[in-house]
């Protein structure tokens, strides 16, 4: 027995203590949920179905939403999510090319762009976008929310779209860009814009129709959102059974509910 400042520590003591700390310390890491990043337009089919997947399975994920770009370099810089489900199919097979994923991964959706104005806005919404070119050369366009097309995929698509129809360079000065489609759609719904381009699944979201009027764009307007996941190199066993129920018909009926297309 050694004594330090009058208190007595017996050896035998040290040793017993000393691995029920350690044992301590790992169990909150040991039973951590896995982390999930997820595109944003994902937020309320993914939490849905995450939802379903605890009740099911008696386990939980933790998810992160954000631009597919902005999480793809987060997974690049050693983030420890364990799956990634994009909102394309560029950014994973930048991860599965540079070994940071299990495989290629699966396509689990394909999403649809929608315009969308809110109350009070002169902007009339139509899938080919007359309104919103007409509007643009009364000059009654002061601002239009598009995900920025660097990160996003549905920020590129919308850049498409509006190439297609001539307005890119018209509204080029009127863009508001969102770091995320969440946040465009955000932009989109304040009344600071007339509207915007956004994600069809967060037009579906609850409570969001009320907000205004949209029309979804025809999928011809722009390349395809086939959107990707893949498992990441550190995923465990509760990401691989999460990676599985996305497949499921339980997932794919909440998918099509918010908007998305699935592949056969």
């Amino acid at each position: 027995m050694t004594c330090h400042g009058g208190i007595h520590v017996s050896g035998s003591i040290v040793r017993l203590v000393l691995p029920l700390l350690i044992a301590f310390q790992a169990t909150p890491s040991a039973q951590r949920p896995p982390t999930i990043a997820a595109a944003a337009n994902l937020n309320f089919a993914l939490t849905e179905i995450a939802k379903q997947f605890e009740r099911k399975q008696g386990t939980r994920v933790e998810m992160v939403f954000g631009a597919s770009g902005t999480l793809t370099r987060q997974i690049q810089d050693g983030a420890p999510f364990e799956m990634f489900l994009a909102a394309d199919e560029e950014f994973p097979n930048q991860l599965s090319a540079a070994g940071l994923t299990r495989d290629a991964g699966v396509v689990y959706a394909v999403g649809r762009l929608a315009i969308f104005a809110p109350k009070g806005s002169p902007l009339v919404v139509d899938e080919r976008l007359e309104g919103l070119s007409r509007l643009a050369k009364a000059g009654g366009v002061t601002r239009f929310a598009i995900a920025n097309p660097d990160v996003a995929p549905y920020g590129r698509a919308a850049e498409a779209v509006l190439r297609r129809r001539g307005l890119w360079d018209v509204l080029r000065s009127k863009l508001v860009l969102g770091d995320s489609i969440t946040q465009a759609a955000q932009f989109a719904t304040t009344g600071n814009a007339v509207g915007g381009l956004v994600a069809y699944s967060l037009v579906l979201s609850p409570g969001f129709p009320e907000r205004g009027s949209y029309a979804v764009i025809p999928s011809a307007d722009h390349p395809p959102l086939r959107q990707r996941m893949v498992l990441l190199t550190r995923a465990g066993a509760v990401a691989s059974a999460f990676y599985a129920f996305v497949q499921g018909d339980a997932a794919r009926a909440i998918l099509r509910k918010d908007g998305f297309a699935v592949p056969e």
